[in-house]
């Protein structure tokens, strides 16, 4: 089995099933495109495997962040955390490294294979626990997935938003 390094951040609290977490700055890729998802993950994985201009090869880690973002569907890796501040500029079209602001975020888990019913299913209840909550959601939610899809059992999926804190 393979272990990853994660995106780190520290829970602030939790409201029913849902963590409120504080994150770091991080250093992310990411790629938009009207294109399937697959297209998408293969562009950030030749980014990490030396397509770059530096021909670095650069640790997988984790979670993947998706978001569908009207007909264009956003895919990010976030980079391991010794590129704190820079990281390589990438080769292929559409990619684009940049630093994440720092931020708190309310997360909810779930598990199994994602799709979009369980997407929506989790957002709408993050969504109105945090209504309940009184707390002000910032964006929109977007999914993240924490396994390899060759990984059966144990799946780590979550919907996060940001929140204000």
């Amino acid at each position: 089995m393979q272990s990853y390094e994660s995106q780190a951040y520290e829970v602030v609290t939790s409201i029913n099933s849902i963590e409120i977490r504080y994150y770091p700055s991080v250093m992310k890729v990411k790629v938009e495109s009207s294109q399937r998802a697959n297209n998408n993950f293969n562009a950030l994985f030749r980014y990490i495997s030396g397509n770059n201009i530096e021909g670095e090869k650069i640790a997988m880690t984790t979670p993947v962040y998706m978001d569908k973002n009207g007909s264009a569907e956003v895919m990010e890796f976030v980079l391991p955390a010794k590129y704190d501040s820079i990281a390589p500029e990438p080769k292929g079209e559409g990619l684009t490294v940049y630093q994440a602001k720092a931020g708190y975020f309310a997360a909810i888990r779930y598990g199994g294979y994602s799709n979009e019913s369980k997407e929506k299913f989790h957002a709408e209840l993050l969504v109105n626990d945090l209504k309940q909550a009184d707390k002000e959601i910032i964006g929109s939610p977007l999914v993240l997935s924490y396994d390899a899809p060759y990984k059966f059992y144990n799946r780590r999926n979550e919907i996060l938003v940001e929140v204000k804190e």
